[in-house]
């Protein structure tokens, strides 16, 4: 028989379940108002339009390279440091179906190298506004059907109340990741993306330990406070918890800092939604599963007579 924690070294973490409930629920209403409001920033990946990195032999005034561009005719560029001081990305949206990138990449570079001779063009990327559409909508779809197959999966797996209380969590990180970028205005690309559906991996797996530990307290702990078990549960997967967190941390912020801008907003994604998706994984799925009204009874298999069991039984 598993030994019982004393209560003093059991963490009381359901204590606080309705003020973190609040919390949560501030969170996705504050994300929810931001993207209906402010939106996210698209990257190019779906928007379209044409992206051209430019190199310099010495450090860039990113104001009067953007002037330069407004005086020849392209106001609405977006002009950004990339990766150092001497290199800048330009992105501009669609222009005529007449116009290619390449018209679009020489014109831009002959407005820069008035003010910089010396620049040069490192590449220089298209995408097509129909295609940029088609890849917001099969990313949506994407997160959709994770999200639908790891419901159907944690209900057979386990209990539909931990099912309904896993795929909930995993869309408060998802909801709240994607505030975080609405709120700070960082660019949501491809990149991004697919950060976020590695965070729903890893969010789906911090609460499959949790609900298995769970599932066994029910089953071998002689108690019957639901609420006990569940802080017994919790408090023995935290050193696991806090040891693939951070460990899992420190390689995103080596990530963050020396990675470079391609996977700036890979790593800024993975970081946010690893902070999301541990506190998610000891709070979120937890209480919603005590508010569904999780008990014992509904974790331990039913013992199922067999044939002929009360002539064994008989003098």
């Amino acid at each position: 028989m598993m030994q019982l924690l004393r209560v003093k070294d059991t963490i009381d973490f359901m204590s606080i379940r309705k003020l973190t409930m609040a919390f949560s629920a501030l969170l996705i209403v504050i994300s929810i108002i931001s993207m209906a409001v402010r939106g996210l920033n698209f990257g190019l990946d779906f928007t379209g339009g044409t992206a051209v990195e430019v190199g310099f032999s010495q450090a860039a005034d990113i104001d009067k390279v953007r002037g330069s561009l407004e005086s020849s005719g392209f106001a609405d560029a977006s002009v950004q440091l990339f990766g150092s001081s001497q290199e800048i990305l330009v992105r501009l949206a669609p222009r005529g179906a007449d116009v290619t990138a390449v018209m679009i990449g020489n014109d831009m570079m002959t407005a820069i190298q008035q003010v910089y001779p010396d620049a040069q063009m490192r590449r220089i990327e298209f995408v097509g506004p129909s295609v940029g559409e088609d890849l917001k909508e099969q990313g949506g779809l994407a997160m959709l059907t994770a999200l639908i197959c790891i419901l159907i999966y944690v209900a057979m797996r386990f209990e539909w109340r931990f099912a309904v209380g896993a795929v909930l969590a995993l869309g408060h990180d998802v909801i709240i990741t994607m505030g975080l970028f609405s709120i700070l205005g960082l660019e949501f690309d491809l990149t991004v993306l697919a950060a976020i559906l590695a965070v729903i991996g890893y969010s789906l797996n911090d609460t499959i330990v949790v609900s298995d530990r769970i599932r066994e307290n029910f089953r071998k702990v002689r108690i019957d406070d639901t609420i006990e078990i569940i802080n017994i549960s919790l408090t023995q997967t935290l050193n696991r918890t806090l040891m693939t967190s951070m460990t899992t941390l420190v390689v995103l912020v080596a990530l963050f800092i020396w990675g470079g801008q391609i996977i700036h907003g890979f790593a800024t994604a993975l970081l946010i939604g690893v902070f999301i998706g541990t506190y998610s994984s000891v709070y979120v799925a937890s209480s919603i599963a005590i508010s569904l009204g999780i008990s014992k009874e509904d974790l331990i298999p039913v013992e199922v007579e067999k044939e002929g069991a009360e002539f064994d039984n008989m003098p």
